[in-house]
């Protein structure tokens, strides 16, 4: 798919998190650190986080262990250079059999979607290949940054 190609497609109206990319199912070898911090300070770190993109409208983000997933399943999203840029507007946390939607304030996430390094906007950090660093800020002050690769991508 051509660069133009894939802006006008992003632009076309609002798509899911890294929606509207045309990507082959992937390997699931990489993974991501989810950590949450509490407007009290106290937080928590989820390591070995498995990312997926499912049917290009939504992004999962599942806890080693299987027990929880945090799912952004809708942002509008845009292009700077080659790195996607998704403002996230619904997201929810699938817990213990239930799903509870998460009141979150704002936030950004940033994805690689090519093959190669991409330096992100206004700074020196690259985003490697399939990557995505992504922070969300919740009503009641609490923050999700998400640092990592995305590792699998259905159709």
């Amino acid at each position: 798919m051509t660069h133009a190609l894939r802006r006008a497609s992003i632009f076309a109206g609002a798509c899911g998190l890294v929606a509207c990319v045309a990507f082959p199912s992937l390997p699931a070898q990489a993974k991501a650190t989810v950590q949450i911090q509490q407007s009290d300070g106290s937080s928590q770190t989820y390591d070995d986080v498995s990312v997926k993109l499912v049917k290009n409208q939504a992004l999962h983000l599942t806890t080693a262990d299987g027990k929880g997933t945090l799912i952004i399943n809708k942002a509008a999203c845009s292009y700077i250079g080659e790195i996607q840029r998704c403002l996230p507007y619904s997201a929810s946390l699938d817990q213990g059999g239930s799903t509870k939607p998460i009141d979150f304030k704002d936030g950004t996430a940033y994805a690689n979607m090519t093959d190669q390094n991409q330096t992100l906007p206004l700074s020196s950090q690259q985003l490697p290949p399939r990557g995505i660093v992504m922070l969300l800020k919740t009503k009641i002050g609490t923050f999700i940054s998400v640092k990592g690769t995305i590792d699998e991508v259905t159709q």
